[in-house]
């Protein structure tokens, strides 16, 4: 280990080896996680430049753990790195709020204060009069934003807190009907690259 002269073998062995392998397995686990989420959302450029860098660090943890198969921290460290890096994938994923959503909510009340709210907010639905195991009820569908998510669930709550709700992730949908101010956020963003008439 020409990279720790001067430093105890046993510190090597059983401290500084198993934290890399740790600390490598925790990064190339993580970015597994992200790589397989892009990959549902269909993305085609991040999802493999993820599954490159995720690979090559996966390459240098085994490598370490092949040169160290006497010492059994190695095997702990590369499976606890495994567990946290599910658990931290699947935290910045949360966090990240990647991808569309479909929300269908069931109410027996009347929902128009409800569809009021949500499309005074800039949301766009679709409401439908159908018929439940216990009679009539009003049938809501919206696709927005993950990210939005929270939000729409604080208001279905706040003006329909009986109503029932579930939540899909979708992985593709037309932005011919995108909510408004989503809509104007893109067009926005090309203000800031005023294009140059061609000479």
């Amino acid at each position: 280990m020409d990279y720790f002269k001067g430093i105890d073998p046993a510190i090597v062995s059983w401290v500084i080896i198993p934290a890399l392998i740790f600390l490598a397995r925790i990064m190339d686990v993580t970015l597994g996680t992200l790589r397989i989420v892009f990959i549902s959302k269909g993305d085609k450029i991040i999802a493999p430049l993820l599954g490159f860098v995720e690979v090559l660090v996966w390459l240098v943890a085994i490598t370490q753990v092949m040169q160290n198969l006497s010492n059994i921290a190695s095997y702990f460290a590369w499976a606890a790195g495994f567990a946290t890096g599910n658990f931290l994938g699947l935290r910045i994923e949360q966090k990240l709020a990647l991808g569309q959503v479909v929300v269908r909510v069931i109410t027996v009340d009347s929902g128009d204060e409800l569809i009021s709210r949500l499309t005074n907010r800039g949301y766009r639905l679709t409401a439908l009069d159908a018929k439940g195991s216990r009679g009539k009820v009003n049938l809501l569908f919206m696709i927005l934003k993950r990210k939005k998510l929270q939000e729409v669930i604080q208001i279905i709550r706040d003006y329909n807190p009986n109503a029932f709700y579930s939540i899909e992730d979708v992985r593709s949908v037309s932005e011919t009907d995108m909510p408004e101010e989503e809509s104007n956020r893109r067009l926005n963003i090309w203000k800031h690259f005023p294009l140059r008439k061609g000479k």
